[in-house]
């Protein structure tokens, strides 16, 4: 979304420019067509110039909610990669059946952990696991209110591209329309 960001960005400046330099083409066109339009253009105040940005276009900012959610996201890589299950060796063998047979014994104690230690250890195990998954969803959720944001200011530079895009074109046929008559 960034890098499509930029480009629609880079597509507005080369569409202003296309505009500006047709109003040039119209002062020019008017001082040929006649003397009239040549005084005209003389006293008349020529359009503001923009400056040529250094180094080509300047640089694509995404919206600010999207970035944090990107550091956030590229903080904790190493820490889900580290931890996530299909990246690393669990040792589960035994574990289930442990599981199952230590909580039918233990089931009559409600307690916030079983007093029995290997399940007392599965159930934190379980806890944790849950944690982490918690922390992921809370990441991705970040990250897609943050793209909803970057797809709602995109959505506006599209509107407003396309109306300055649909301007451009008649101004182009009108234009050329003049030069045909010339």
């Amino acid at each position: 979304l960034v890098r499509q960001g930029e480009a629609l960005k880079r597509t507005e400046q080369m569409v202003d420019k296309m505009d500006q330099d047709l109003k040039t083409s119209q002062r020019h066109i008017n001082s040929i067509k006649s003397v009239w339009g040549g005084l005209v253009n003389y006293f008349k105040a020529k359009p503001p110039e923009t400056k040529p940005e250094q180094n080509g276009t300047p640089e694509y900012y995404a919206n600010s909610r999207l970035k944090e959610a990107m550091m956030s996201s590229k903080e904790q890589e190493s820490k889900y990669q580290e931890s996530h299950p299909n990246l690393r060796k669990l040792d589960n063998s035994g574990l289930l059946t442990l599981f199952y047979t230590e909580y039918l014994v233990s089931s009559v104690q409600r307690d916030s952990y079983p007093k029995n230690q290997h399940l007392r250890a599965y159930h934190q195990k379980i806890d944790n696991n849950l944690d982490e998954m918690s922390s992921g969803l809370s990441r991705l959720k970040n990250l897609a209110l943050g793209l909803q944001t970057e797809i709602d200011e995109q959505d506006d530079m599209l509107d407003r591209l396309t109306k300055k895009v649909e301007t451009l074109d008649v101004n182009i046929k009108s234009t050329d329309k003049k030069v045909r008559q010339l």
